[in-house]
């Protein structure tokens, strides 16, 4: 068996001294990772630990304190007028300790030891750089939100006992008071006729979406959506095996027509879209298309996932309001966002639908989010019970107005007719065509050069089409000059 002078400890055993884990826990973690990798073979007898305490620059009792540790784990075991000595279950045949072997043990495998699912369809399609300056498809600014008012409420509601005694237990169901306020926020606001029993509360639109498709989706299903339309839902419909057909847009949203087409073609299982600010062109569903539409969900049987994303956000006239409030067959699954005005954190999703699909859909949700965040949950009743949700919704909406305006102004002063786009109703992002050549890959790779990203995502062309989706709502007025100039400057070079 190796001598256990011979073994190199000081290449595999490495001490951070301004570590928070004590010493001798760093030593012991180590001495077991190399068991288990049997680099120390099974029987090596091992240093005393005076000898050990030297070779280590250490204090003896730190050793033996280590080979305590290791004795309470089983992986030593200490011989009377013998020494201390790895456990041997098994005859082992013994490895040579080369430098090489012995530095992998302070590294983490770079590959596995096994299969697994990989999956191109998922490929994240967002993009970082440390860029001064971006565009994006249309976030809120969250410099201008009320921290300190949404601060005191959380620390309220954590320091509050009732609530500290709903942190100890899981609830599946989420949190009742909450979705009582949101029935009421939604009935005020969109004319839904909804209890908590038609609610249930995920972390974003992009869940809600997911658990609606494994509980309305199979495999080969047709899903119509827009041409164009989002892509996170589109790999979300693909994931679940279901096909896309697309279908034309314009002015008005989605093209009614072309749907009845599609279905005179097809078995179509679902019907996607966003009526609110169309994503990615901004257009709203007009409310002739929205009657359209239902009555042909009712004839064909399909149903429709309307994602309302970005309702909250009007300026120019009170908004239409969803086709789910006008749905008397159940045809209608209605999805979107909460607290979009608010600081990302305590933003949410939500789904409406009938209480029996909601409780299939809950079955998945616990799987991927059991516990939810009750605390949060009650922060945001309360503020829609104490109305704040609706005094901080009319501030950021006068606010984003503004930017809008500010936006559309510098867009003709910039590049007058060289770009062609309708000034949004609501919603924070702007839809531009343009009018000359352009390579938007080419052009988005020179921006980010110059201190500017515009992501791919926001990127639309072929043919007929060349065309970007750009986010203001982030943007003060001065920053909007500055991202347009170089868009300007690096389009002109």
């Amino acid at each position: 068996m190796s001598s256990p002078v011979k073994i190199p400890y000081q290449s595999f055993i490495q001490i951070d001294r301004n570590s928070s884990t004590p010493i001798y826990m760093q030593i012991a973690n180590q001495f077991s990772n190399a068991i288990q990798r049997d680099f120390l073979p099974k029987g090596t007898k091992l240093p005393g630990s005076r000898l050990l305490a030297e070779l280590l620059s250490v204090n003896r009792n730190t050793i033996v304190a280590v080979y305590d540790e290791l004795t309470a784990q089983g992986w030593v075991e200490t011989k009377p007028n013998k020494g201390t000595f790895i456990i041997e279950k098994e005859a082992d045949k013994p490895m040579r300790f080369t430098d090489d072997e012995a530095s992998y043990l302070q590294t983490y495998p770079s590959s596995p030891g096994y299969d697994f699912n990989k999956s191109n369809l998922l490929d994240t399609p967002y993009e970082h750089s440390h860029s001064d300056f971006l565009f994006n498809d249309g976030l809120p600014d969250t410099r201008i939100i009320q921290i300190e008012q949404l601060s005191s409420y959380y620390s309220a509601n954590l320091k509050r006992k009732s609530n500290q005694k709903k942190l100890r237990h899981a609830n599946y169901e989420g949190n009742d008071a909450f979705k009582k306020s949101m029935a009421n926020y939604l009935n005020l606001s969109r004319g839904l006729h909804v209890s908590k029993d038609n609610i249930l509360i995920t972390r974003s639109t992009e869940m809600s979406i997911y658990v609606a498709c494994e509980v309305l989706l199979n495999q080969g299903d047709n899903v119509i959506v827009a041409n164009l339309s989002y892509f996170s839902s589109n790999m979300t419909f693909q994931k679940a095996g279901a096909k896309i057909l697309t279908v034309p847009i314009d002015k008005e949203g989605i093209d009614a027509n072309a749907v009845e087409n599609m279905c005179k073609k097809h078995k179509i299982r679902m019907l996607y879209l966003t009526p609110h600010h169309h994503y990615p062109t901004t257009v709203t569903l007009s409310a002739q298309r929205r009657v359209q539409l239902l009555q042909l969900a009712n004839k064909y049987g399909f149903i429709i996932l309307e994602d309302d994303y970005d309702y909250d956000f009007h300026y120019d006239k009170s908004p239409v309001l969803p086709l789910a409030s006008v749905d008397t067959n159940g045809m209608v699954v209605y999805i979107g966002s909460f607290g979009k005005s608010l600081a990302p954190s305590f933003q949410t999703g939500f789904i409406v639908a009938p209480e029996s699909v909601l409780v299939e859909m809950q079955k998945h949700l616990r799987l991927i989010d059991r516990q939810g965040d009750i605390l949060m949950e009650q922060v945001l009743g309360e503020l829609i019970e104490e109305g704040e949700i609706f005094r901080s919704l009319k501030k950021s909406i006068k606010i984003y107005k503004e930017r809008r305006d500010t936006f559309c102004d510098l867009l003709h002063q910039y590049f007058g007719e060289d770009v062609q786009f309708d000034i949004p109703s609501g919603g924070l992002a702007v839809w531009t065509e343009w009018q000359k050549p352009l390579n938007l890959l080419q052009l988005s790779k020179k921006c980010l050069q110059n201190n500017l990203l515009i992501p791919k995502t926001l990127l639309y062309q072929n043919r007929e089409l060349t065309a970007m989706r750009l986010g203001f709502g982030h943007l003060t007025k001065e920053e909007m000059a500055q991202c347009l100039d170089i868009l300007y400057r690096v389009m002109n070079e």
